[in-house]
């Protein structure tokens, strides 16, 4: 009876860690691949990301985000130079420090700051788990298209620390010139358009007087409320 309660404890112990999708150690006297001196197994590759398969050098990629749309021009080698928001190449040249990926932290700081950088990296660091679309846009731009080895050689030769204006430079306008010669944004063109349809909409107007008017009756009548309120309305009219 007494060596049946440690026998049902190592029982109940060695399917929790089944459970857990643990390893039990091995008993005394059972053979393992350490013990053989055999290395355990490599662990399988990543798989490439959807849509990579056979990309050229020069093509264009697209990866979709939540909000936005991610561009990059292949180099060939498994590299993709795409243009990234960054604070860090303004404030050290430890290309190291630099090549890291991108944090979220780093990013919005590059936004605010409007410095970014054109850096290299693998296919599968660029796509971060998206499909690729390759040269999505070239029946956008068919007279404009530049060769492959030219767009190639353009975007090897911006690697490296640059400006960045969410309107006027962002990854988008770096494949553009790349690959047709010319900065263009569609995603820009398409936000400016969205924003002229809510300013030239007069319900926009009415929407920032209630606004104003909320704010007056929450924080009090003064001028950080009152002025912000008759500034953005009598702009709203008169751009509407």
């Amino acid at each position: 009876m007494k060596k049946a309660v440690p026998q049902a404890a190592a029982l109940l112990l060695e399917k929790l860690l089944l459970l857990a999708h643990l390893r039990p150690l091995p008993a005394a006297g059972t053979d393992t691949d350490t013990d053989r001196g055999e290395p355990p197994p490599a662990p399988a590759p990543a798989p490439p990301p959807p849509g990579a398969g056979c990309l050229q050098r020069g093509d264009l990629l697209e990866v979709p985000r939540t909000l936005f749309v991610h561009f990059g021009i292949y180099l060939g080698e498994n590299r993709v130079a795409h243009l990234m928001p960054d604070i860090l190449p303004a404030l050290t040249d430890d290309r190291r420090q630099i090549q890291r990926v991108v944090t979220n932290k780093r990013l919005i700081l590059g936004v605010v700051t409007k410095t970014a950088s054109i850096r290299v990296d693998t296919v599968e660091d660029f796509a971060y788990g998206g499909s690729i679309l390759v040269n999505h846009m070239d029946r956008l731009f068919k007279d404009r298209l530049l060769g492959s080895e030219e767009a190639a050689r353009r975007a090897e030769k911006l690697v490296g620390a640059t400006a960045y204006s969410l309107l006027w430079n962002n990854c988008e306008h770096f494949v553009t010139y790349c690959r047709y010669g010319a900065p263009v944004s569609l995603q820009t063109d398409k936000f400016c358009e969205t924003v002229k349809m809510i300013i030239r909409d007069q319900r926009s107007v009415l929407a920032s007087v209630l606004v104003g008017l909320a704010a007056v009756v929450c924080l009090g009548l003064a001028p950080s409320t009152t002025l912000p309120t008759i500034l953005v309305t009598f702009l709203l009219w008169m751009a509407g």
